[in-house]
């Protein structure tokens, strides 16, 4: 055929872009199109794909055609989005060790790694947003003068520590007790960088939404709120786009936010910050399944390759066993802050044997006098129970009847404020019904307590006590079904720093970061569920939430002498209470990286699964072992093992059953090289006729919950 026939005499350019198609889709990573001009990497198009337009990112733009492609038959490129500046080299390596790592196609992890709006508009719109941002003059232009407040005089932990960062050259773990100051270490390592560099831009990341408002809040203060932008999925789309466009320019210098931010385009980041980095909340559960915590990390390594290098600090009071192993190794630079600023001692332990209470006590009767004595004084107090609703199950005792979720493998929780039965997983809810569906009886009562039901009890049980302004005892409740409306959180949290509250109830989610100044109690109320939890992670995760709970007790130093951590309990003998008493992180990190040594369990080894989600748990199961007989073959098999598929613990979500199969191996090259070849085996597969209901599969690589 010649040059003309094949259409290899037409002019212009033939760009690779990356589209949202998912890796089972078996689609190439890069398609390729035409375009009359040449289109730089990173640039932002919008391509033909089927009959319809998808948003892209060119990859490459050769002047020759692929080869062994008609170019007669490429589509052009449906538009370019204007007056956005091409995503840079580190960002798009970023995405492409992402998604290589994590087995994900390229383009799932590159458009993803987009605000929704950036894209869905076209260009018409676009081009109309960017005008509007112009007439605003929303960021400042890098390099304009910070508008700071005075930063405090630092303990000398806290500037023993800020003067070994100026000269770090790998990893940081900023080891720092509860209320030792690693935030103003944060706040003054930016502060010096962007002194030194006027273009810089810093991100900081924290695990959850809820605590962003008061580091933004610091930020702000500290640097003007002109120079902060925030990343997260509580913003409105409109939000998003605009901070992640003052980021991509460089107008914003901080950038706060979580998980998603680590892929955030940030074309002169020089410095990372995750706080609370032991937090298994960076590590994503759909999707990219990726881990935030270790992309800052190999971020901070691609950014000094390709800029002036860019430094990354790990803070926390209870690290992850993956980072302290990382700091005895010597890979990771371990700095120390144990002690509380102002001199304030870390709260006292003491713990309350639940078989020595009454029968059916909800608090021991020393807790309850505890709390009353506190707030007789305008002290605060905080009580730790995680897990919302009024009741985890609605039962009845006649006939056995219980709140089964009719489309989950779980029990409906029960909701007392709106009479509802709400499915945790689905999402199902109805309204309590009058009698017991299956037998009539109309004595049908909850087993079990969630937070609303500990709010209505504690204030029975305090209802006669009184603050020292004479008024009654006010008890909030702070969890995931309180702050949804917009604003909530905000305002509990203003409550609670204006002391307005004198007990706060809660889940998790108030255990860490917040910085409370007058609460001198804090109680955990069950503590004993994940002490024999068949996950080998359960005990490192309650150690680390029991401690960053106890850190929100005595954050004043004036009252940290009267602060206690108080701990009901069935095991008060328990090792891990041992090492929690003395605030010794290091002796239980110890112990539980001898017990992981000896079980070849992470960080001694490396993990993957391959999750299979169907209609029957028969077709899953078949699917997935075909799959491990498949892996049996490839290359590197050898290293690993391979268990068998067995169910998840919540079976079935949705009306959709879930197993899983565990891949380990001692070797991460070996394990990345059989999942790196797995791709076609188990689009085989899924043909299987045993495998028919299979809906979809995902690997999920260091994962963190088996």
């Amino acid at each position: 055929m010649s040059s003309d026939e094949s259409g290899t005499s037409q002019q212009g350019f033939w760009p690779a872009v990356v589209v949202p198609t998912p890796a089972h889709r078996a689609l190439a990573e890069t398609l390729s199109y035409h375009s009359p001009q040449a289109l730089e990497p990173g640039s932002l198009v919008r391509v033909p794909l089927g009959s319809r337009d998808v948003p892209g990112v060119v990859w490459s733009c050769p002047a020759q055609p692929p080869e062994g492609l008609n170019p007669a038959q490429m589509r052009p490129v449906a538009s370019v989005l204007p007056g956005c500046p091409p995503l840079n080299e580190a960002w798009r390596t970023l995405v492409a060790f992402t998604a290589r790592y994590y087995q994900r196609s390229l383009g799932e992890v590159a458009l993803a790694a987009l605000p929704p709006q950036l894209r869905d508009l076209q260009p018409a719109q676009w081009q109309r947003r960017l005008n509007k941002r112009a007439k605003q003059a929303a960021g400042p232009q890098p390099g304009a003068p910070l508008a700071t407040e005075t930063a405090p005089a630092l303990s000398p932990e806290q500037q023993s520590c800020l003067d070994a960062l100026a000269t770090a050259r790998q990893p940081v773990l900023l080891f720092g007790a509860t209320g030792s100051g690693k935030t103003e270490v944060y706040l003054q390592a930016a502060q010096r960088l962007l002194d030194q560099d006027p273009g810089a831009q810093v991100l900081v990341m924290v695990p959850e939404i809820n605590l962003t408002p008061q580091l933004q809040q610091r930020f702000e203060a500290r640097f003007g709120a002109a120079q902060v932008a925030a990343m997260h999925s509580g913003l409105t789309p409109a939000q998003r786009l605009g901070n992640w466009l003052a980021a991509h320019l460089g107008q914003a210098r901080i950038v706060l936010g979580t998980r998603m931010a680590v892929l955030a385009s940030l074309p002169r980041l020089r410095l990372i910050v995750v706080d609370e980095e032991h937090d298994p909340s960076y590590k994503s559960q759909e999707g990219a399944r990726y881990s935030a915590r270790d992309l800052a990390i190999y971020r901070a390594q691609l950014e000094s390759r390709h800029g002036p290098g860019c430094q990354v600090i790990l803070g926390s009071a209870t690290p992850s066993l993956e980072t302290w192993q990382a700091s005895l190794q010597g890979r990771y630079l371990r700095l120390n802050m144990p002690s509380r600023m102002g001199g304030g001692q870390l709260p006292a332990l003491r713990l309350l044997d639940m078989a020595r209470q009454p029968k059916g006590t909800v608090l021991a009767p020393a807790l309850v006098a505890a709390i009353a004595e506190r707030a007789a004084r305008g002290e605060q107090s905080l009580l730790l129970l995680n897990r919302r609703g009024y009741a985890p199950v609605l039962a009845c005792h006649a006939c056995g009847w219980k709140s089964q979720c009719p489309s989950c493998s779980a029990f409906r929780v029960f909701h007392k404020l709106d009479r509802t039965l709400r499915c945790h997983h689905c999402g199902f809810t109805e309204r309590v019904p009058r009698a017991c569906p299956d037998c009539g009886n109309l004595d049908i009562t909850p087993i079990g307590k969630g937070t609303e039901q500990l709010e209505e009890q504690v204030a029975a049980l305090l209802s006669g006590q009184l603050r020292p302004d004479g008024q009654p005892l006010r008890v909030a409740r702070m969890d995931a079904d309180s702050t949804r409306a917009q604003g909530s959180l905000e305002a509990q949290l203003q409550r609670m720093h204006s002391g307005e509250v004198d007990v706060l109830v809660g889940t998790q989610m108030v255990a860490k970061g917040h910085d409370f100044r007058r609460i001198t109690l804090v109680a955990a109320i069950n503590a004993d569920g994940a002490l024999f939890a068949s996950d080998y992670r359960a005990p490192e995760r309650l150690f680390s939430l029991l401690m960053q709970a106890a850190g929100r007790a005595g954050r004043e130093a004036g009252l940290s002498e009267s602060a206690q951590m108080w701990v009901q309990t069935w095991h008060p003998t328990h090792a891990l209470f041992s090492a929690l008493k003395h605030h010794d992180f290091e002796a239980f990190a110890a112990q539980q990286l001898e017990e992981r040594q000896a079980a070849q369990m992470p960080p001694f080894s490396h993990q993957a699964l391959l999750r299979a989600e169907a209609r029957t748990q028969e077709a899953a199961q078949a699917f997935l072992s075909a799959a491990r007989e498949a892996a049996r073959l490839l290359d590197g098999a050898e290293h690993l093992m391979l268990y068998p598929p067995v169910p998840m613990t919540i079976q079935r979500v949705a009306n959709v059953e879930r197993a899983y199969m565990l891949l380990e191996s001692d070797s991460r090259p070996a394990l990345q090289r059989v999942l790196g070849q797995w791709h076609a085996a188990l689009a085989q597969c899924r043909s299987l006729p045993e495998a028919k209901g299979l809906i979809r599969w995902a690997i999920d690589v260091d994962p963190i919950a088996i």
